[in-house]
């Protein structure tokens, strides 16, 4: 049977304990440092007591330290490492080649490793991880291939959230605009950015906007095709979002996968227990996005190689800031206020948006709300009958994701109840999906036999079923059915005290041992996967320089953060292109363009980058202009 895993964010203990409340089977957190999100570190403390938490369940924790290392940060990070595996993570996220051979944990290749090959999983595969994050980019057939090829390996992908325009790993706008590397944590959110598109006369084409700005990645719809390719970890992107994005996002997904194993039941399981009951129905609609597309997952190759079946939906040109979702049409303006048709409600407090004259979002709250006549707290000039309307702060729902209560999950147990030689004994079972068997606990109290007066058995049960207050619900108590002693509450209580204490502890051996690191194949003869520009293997201290050495690299480059680079530099791979996305791609048969080649991306500061087209591997490569 193999077991899928739900894997969600978390930029503190408070988002890591909601993701598990409400359905995560693992979650990633950044370390103290060296996190692709340097803004959110966690302290070894926090960490700890997340796992604590976390393994009660079953859930994995799985932390960050997925930068390129320097030299002098080496020793410190290995004594981070040795630190994390003391609180009880069960594996490590890592770019930094220099740090294989000194993790104590097991490793997963973090997407920051660029992993779009089966030649890159297999590669990496004889290095030792034990799982690969596969680039965003990947459509369902190319995971297919990679599983295919690689069938021993882990694959986990990205399923909702953000997207990087650049191949992750190989993105260097940041570190070159602006001195803040992306394989440092410190990305500046480049693709962000407004630009200008020119061609080689200088003539702008189009309006200044967004280029480069992606829409949020929501796969929901393709759960079963991705599982069916091979993926048995499914990521929600968000370690810079707050507690009520990873509540309904976790949720929302958590059920996708529940109705799916419902469905399959014996071939596929969670990997982690608990059953979840939720307070709210979780709507991604109603959560932080940019508008949603599939981005490449319904995309194949010709015959000729070249990549077919694209949308047309990757881009938000608009903006690059929130949308979140459609809810009506404005009808009528009424001075301060103005009507919406259609059939969304609404709550003062809720958050407007709609596409101005300029191509930009703009944002507005609502003041006050009667029925469908709205009064912002300033009414927006440019708002006109017709325009589309988004609601990207629902405040009703805010509400209910801000309280403790929005999930509660707990941990189905059975209980055996009996005498033995002078005294009781109760017995607990936890049935666990990542177990090859049931982990059963037992507690026992001393205390003389008496014969009771009246029946005791129903009072056993209702005493013992009280597990209010810890994780646990009582599936059922077996007690003999000729049980006719006289057994104090007191005793009972202390009983039930014990095993839950013991459970505890005995799932924490269980994760601990489950997260000792397998014997690394560290050297194995796997083909070098070869890059034409020497510095995106991002090798930026002396371990790393000594793996490539050892794995047939024959003269390595410092990375592109620690070197002077003269002449054009390659700042970005995107499977984004603009040709495509404005109906000019030479390969999908679009309409000959007015302008020459080649194309710049200008900036308000005056930079310029070029645009180069590689239709062969259906990639847009952006180059700092020389």
């Amino acid at each position: 049977m193999r077991s899928l895993e739900l894997l969600a964010p978390a930029k503190n203990l408070e988002c890591g304990i909601a993701a598990i409340d409400h359905g995560a089977d693992a979650v990633y957190i950044g370390a103290p440092k060296h996190g692709a999100r340097a803004a959110v570190g966690n302290s070894i403390d926090d960490i700890r007591t997340l796992c604590d938490y976390a393994h009660q369940f079953g859930v994995k924790i799985y932390v960050t330290v997925n930068t390129i290392i320097y030299d002098d940060e080496l020793a410190d990070t290995r004594q981070m490492m040795s630190e994390l595996k003391s609180a009880g993570v069960d594996a490590l996220l890592v770019q930094d080649m220099g740090l294989v051979s000194l993790s104590p944990l097991p490793l997963h290749a973090s997407t920051q490793t660029d992993n779009r090959s089966a030649d890159k999983v297999r590669w990496l595969k004889s290095l030792g991880f034990m799982r690969v994050v596969l680039a965003r980019e990947l459509s369902i057939s190319e995971i297919r291939a990679i599983h295919e090829s690689v069938p021993d390996i882990e694959l986990e992908v990205f399923v909702h959230g953000a997207l990087c325009v650049s191949y992750s790993g190989l993105c260097y706008a940041s570190q070159y605009c602006f001195g803040r590397s992306a394989n440092r944590g410190e990305c500046a959110q480049f693709c962000r950015m407004k630009f200008s598109l020119e061609d080689a006369a200088g003539e702008q084409i189009g309006p200044e906007c967004y280029y480069l700005s992606l829409r949020d990645l929501n796969q929901s719809e393709r759960i079963a095709e991705l599982i069916e390719a091979g993926a048995s970890s499914f990521k929600i992107e968000g370690r810079l979002k707050d507690v009520a994005y990873v509540k309904n996002v976790t949720a929302t997904y958590s059920r996708l996968l529940d109705e799916y194993i419902s469905r399959h039941s014996k071939d596929y399981c969670r990997a982690s227990a608990g059953r979840v009951e939720y307070n709210f129905t979780p709507n991604l609609n109603k959560t932080f996005n940019r508008g949603y597309t599939n981005y490449f997952s319904g995309c194949s190759r010709d015959a000729r190689g070249f990549l077919i079946g694209r949308s047309t939906d990757i881009a938000g040109f608009d903006s690059p800031k929130s949308r979140g979702e459609y809810v009506g049409a404005v009808k009528e303006l009424h001075g301060r206020s103005f009507s919406v048709r259609g059939t969304a409600s609404f709550a003062n407090g809720d958050g407007l948006c709609f596409v101005n004259s300029r191509h930009e979002l703009e944002g507005f709250r609502v003041n006050k709300a009667e029925g469908n006549r709205l009064f912002p707290l300033q009414m927006p000039s440019e708002l006109r009958p017709g325009m589309a309307l988004y609601r990207n702060n629902d405040i009703e729902l805010e509400k209910i994701l801000a309280r403790s209560d929005s999930a509660v999950r707990r941990l189905g147990v059975s209980l055996r109840f009996m005498p033995v030689i002078d005294g009781y004994r109760l017995e607990m079972t936890v049935h666990l999906a990542q177990l090859s068997a049931p982990l059963v606990v037992f507690a026992e109290a001393s205390f003389a036999h008496e014969e009771a007066s009246m029946p005791q058995r129903d009072n056993i049960i209702r005493q013992l079923s009280k597990f209010g207050g810890t994780i646990y619900e009582c599936l059922s108590v077996d007690v003999p059915a000729d049980f006719r002693f006289f057994v104090p509450n007191s005793i009972l209580a202390s009983l039930r005290r014990d095993v839950v204490s013991r459970a505890a502890a005995a799932l924490r051996q269980s994760a601990a041992a489950a997260s000792v690191k397998e014997p690394s194949q560290y050297g194995i003869t796997e083909t070098l996967p070869k890059y034409r520009v020497p510095y995106l293997y991002n090798i930026a201290n002396s371990k790393a320089r000594e793996f490539y050495v050892e794995h047939g690299l024959a003269a390595p480059q410092p990375a592109f953060e620690v070197q002077q680079l003269q002449g054009e530099k390659l700042l970005m791979q995107c499977r984004h292109c603009l040709r495509f996305s404005l109906g000019y791609c030479f390969v999908n048969g679009g309409r000959r363009p007015s302008w020459h080649e080649p194309l710049y991306l200008r900036l308000g500061d005056g930079r310029r980058f070029r645009l180069g087209f590689d239709c062969k591997q259906c990639q847009m490569n952006v180059y700092a202009d020389s």
